[in-house]
C-alpha cells in the first residue's frame, strides 16, 4: 500500500525537477546523453499527462569544459565554460524535447532577477505564462554574466535556485535530483551502517547533521538540498532528494515507489514573506537588544528604534535586512520604513522623536511586523520525527 508521502507525491500538478551536474555528466567527464535523454521521455510523459513541469539543470560549466578539453579553476575561465556549455546544455534538451512535440524556454537568471521585488514578480508572471502556453521551462543561473554561484555564494549547483523557483510559482513539488540515493543517517561513503532516511517531518538540527561534504564536480552538497527542501516545504510543498543515476528514476517516483527521501510540507509562508526569508538580498544587518528580541519572537511584534543598538550596511527605505540579537546571532529579516541615514539619528529613541529628526515620517516602526519573518532556529519548534 502507498504511504501517505508518496501518495503526496504522486498527486502533485506543478512540478520543479533539478537535475544536478552529476547527472548531466558521467564520471569520465563526457556528457551523459542515455541518461539525459531517458529523463527528457520521462517529463515529457509526465507533461502530456497534464502535470506542469519546469527543468532547473546545471552542467553547463562542466559540458564547456569537456568542450574545451580543460579544468577549469578560475573564475573567468569558469565563465568561459558556462558560455560554451549553456548552448550544449540546451541542444541536448531542446533536440530531445522536440522528437517529442515538446516545447521548450530557456531562462537564465542572476541572483538580482530574486533579490529585486520587481524583478521578482515580473519573472512570475513570465513563468506562468510559459507553463500556460504548454511549455517546458528550462532554467539555469546565468554564470557567463553572474559570479556567485561560481563563488559558491548563492544557489548551490542550482539547488536554493530550483526551490526559489518552486516558490515563485507555487508549485506543488520539487524534485532534486543528484547523484545520492537520499539523506542518510551518516555519510554512506565513510559508514557502512549508514541508511537512507524515506521520510523527514521536519528538518530539526539532528536533521541537519546528517548532510556532509559536497559533491565531487558540482558546487551543491546534501546541505544546500536541505536547504532547497527547506524553502519547498515552508511554501507549503513537498521535496525529494534522489538519484538521477538511477534508471527510471522520475517514473520509480510518480509511481509511489520508495525511492529518495520525501520532506513533507510545514507551515505555509505567503509570497512577500517567502521572498523575504529566502530571495532577497540583504542591504544591512540591524542589532537589537534582548528586550526586542523577545518581543518580535514571543509577541509577534514590530521592531521598534528603541530596541536597535548598532547598524551595519548601507540600505534604503524599503530593502531587506538581517535583524540579530546581542550575540550576533540572526533571527529575522525584514523590510526597513528608513534608511540607514534616517535610522542612525533614531536608534535607541522612542517613536514620538521620529517626526522632529527625520523628513517624511513613515512609521512609527523601523520594521513593521507584517514585513519581518523569524529565522526557522528563532521560532518555537514542534515534536517532528524522520523514518
Amino acid at each position: 500500500m502507498m504511504s501517505d508521502a508518496r501518495a503526496k507525491l504522486t498527486a502533485a500538478q506543478r512540478i520543479v525537477v533539478k537535475v544536478g551536474t552529476n547527472v548531466v555528466m558521467r564520471d569520465d567527464g563526457n556528457v551523459a546523453l542515455g541518461r539525459l535523454y531517458s529523463l527528457i521521455e520521462s517529463l515529457a510523459t509526465l507533461r502530456k499527462a497534464g502535470k506542469e513541469v519546469m527543468l532547473v539543470s546545471s552542467g553547463a560549466v562542466g559540458l564547456g569544459a569537456q568542450r574545451i578539453s580543460l579544468k577549469p579553476k578560475t573564475l573567468n575561465l569558469k565563465q568561459a565554460c558556462a558560455a560554451i556549455g549553456q548552448s550544449r546544455l540546451m541542444s541536448i534538451y531542446e533536440q530531445g524535447f522536440e522528437k517529442l512535440g515538446i516545447v521548450t524556454a530557456q531562462v537564465l537568471l542572476t541572483e538580482d532577477d530574486f533579490g529585486n521585488r520587481r524583478r521578482y514578480l515580473n519573472l512570475r508572471a513570465t513563468l506562468n505564462k510559459l507553463i500556460e502556453l504548454g511549455c517546458i521551462p528550462i532554467i539555469n543561473e546565468n554564470d557567463t554574466v553572474s559570479t556567485s554561484e561560481l563563488e559558491g555564494k548563492i544557489f548551490g549547483d542550482n539547488d536554493k535556485l530550483s526551490a526559489l523557483v518552486m516558490s515563485k510559482v507555487d508549485a506543488d513539488l520539487l524534485v532534486l535530483l543528484s547523484d545520492v540515493d537520499g539523506l542518510y543517517d551518516a555519510n554512506p561513503n565513510k559508514v557502512t551502517t549508514a541508511k537512507l532516511i524515506k521520510t523527514v517531518t521536519e528538518i530539526t538540527p539532528e536533521i541537519e547533521r546528517y548532510a556532509e561534504g559536497t559533491s565531487q564536480r558540482g558546487r551543491g552538497g546534501m546541505k544546500t538540498k536541505l536547504e532547497a527542501a527547506r524553502i519547498a516545504v515552508n511554501c507549503g510543498g513537498i521535496a525529494i532528494i534522489a538519484s538521477g543515476r538511477t534508471p527510471g528514476i522520475l517514473d520509480k517516483i510518480f509511481s509511489g515507489e520508495e525511492v529518495g527521501t520525501v520532506f513533507l510540507p510545514a507551515k505555509t509562508l505567503p509570497s512577500k514573506k517567502r521572498w523575504i526569508a529566502y530571495a532577497a538580498l540583504v542591504a544591512g544587518t540591524l542589532k537589537i537588544n534582548e528586550g526586542a528580541v523577545k518581543a518580535l519572537i514571543e509577541n509577534k511584534a514590530s521592531l521598534l528604534f528603541a530596541g536597535v543598538t548598532a547598524i551595519e550596511g548601507d540600505f534604503e527605505r524599503q530593502d531587506v535586512v538581517s535583524i540579530c540579537g546581542p550575540d550576533g546571532t540572526e533571527i529575522a529579516r525584514g523590510i526597513v520604513n528608513y534608511s540607514r541615514a534616517e535610522a542612525e539619528k533614531l536608534i535607541g529613541l522612542h517613536s514620538d522623536k521620529i517626526a522632529t529628526l527625520v523628513k517624511n515620517k513613515n512609521y512609527d516602526a523601523l520594521i513593521t511586523r507584517d514585513n519581518i519573518v523569524l529565522k526557522e532556529q528563532a521560532q518555537p519548534s514542534s515534536t517532528s520525527y524522520a523514518t
